[in-house]
């Protein structure tokens, strides 16, 4: 599955997405930066409510296919500023974390 594929399928808001036929081969919950730098894999879908300008940085450190902002957070300026700038695939949804890992797991 692509990020666009998964993020049709969840009706996913889609802050930037220079990417999106990148693979998602798995996903990740964390909000502990340091904890998903050692833990995500690449390709993984890493779902946060974090939503500073470090997320993009790790998310390229982990080289996952997206971040998924959970429970209606947005980025802030600087992230959203960021993601961009490093072609990270950003999205979010209303959805809880809990809730919307079930449904990447379901999808995947």
């Amino acid at each position: 599955m692509t990020v666009k594929e998964l993020s049709a399928a969840l009706s996913l808001t889609e802050f930037t997405l220079p990417a999106p036929d990148a693979p998602v081969t798995g996903g990740y919950a964390g909000d502990l930066l340091s904890w998903v730098m050692g833990r995500a894999s690449a390709g993984d879908c890493w779902i946060t409510i974090m939503s500073n300008q470090n997320v993009a940085a790790v998310a390229l450190m982990a080289d996952v296919a997206c971040v998924i902002l959970s429970e209606g957070v947005t980025p802030d300026e600087a992230l959203l500023s960021r993601a961009k700038e490093q072609e990270v695939n950003l999205l979010g949804s209303d959805k809880g974390t809990f809730a919307l890992a079930a449904a990447v797991h379901d999808l995947l």
